[in-house]
C-alpha cells in the first residue's frame, strides 16, 4: 500500500465505512384470544406486524393513546414505531389480551 493511503479495511475497523442497519418485521401472531408474544422488542423504524389468525376482530391498542391497530379476522396490521419506549397495549373488544412493545434506537 502507498503511504498515505488507507485501505478499505482500515476504514470498517475504524467505523468510518458503516452500512445503516436494516429494518426488521417482528411478527405476533393473535390467535385462540392471545397475543404471542407478549413481549416485543423491536427498535425504531422497525415493522411490528399483528397476524389475526381468529375468525373475529380483535385490536392492538396502546394504553398511552400513541396508537391502534385495527385487525379485522384473518388479517394482518402493522405499525412501525417512531420513538423509543415501552408501551403496554391491549384489546378493545377483549381487554384480558394484553401485550407490551419495547423499542429502542
Amino acid at each position: 500500500m502507498r503511504p498515505g493511503r488507507i485501505s478499505l479495511a482500515a476504514l470498517v475497523a475504524l467505523g468510518l465505512l458503516s452500512v445503516p442497519a436494516q429494518a426488521e418485521t417482528i411478527q405476533v401472531t393473535v390467535d385462540k384470544l392471545e397475543f404471542a408474544p407478549v413481549d416485543v422488542n423491536a427498535k425504531v423504524g422497525d415493522t411490528i406486524e399483528w397476524v389475526n389468525k381468529d375468525a373475529f376482530a380483535h385490536t392492538a391498542t396502546a394504553t398511552n393513546g400513541d396508537w391502534n391497530v385495527t385487525l379485522a379476522p384473518k388479517q394482518t396490521g402493522r405499525l412501525v414505531p417512531n420513538k423509543p419506549g415501552t408501551t403496554d397495549y391491549f384489546c378493545k373488544f377483549h381487554p384480558n389480551m394484553k401485550g407490551r412493545v419495547i423499542v429502542t434506537q
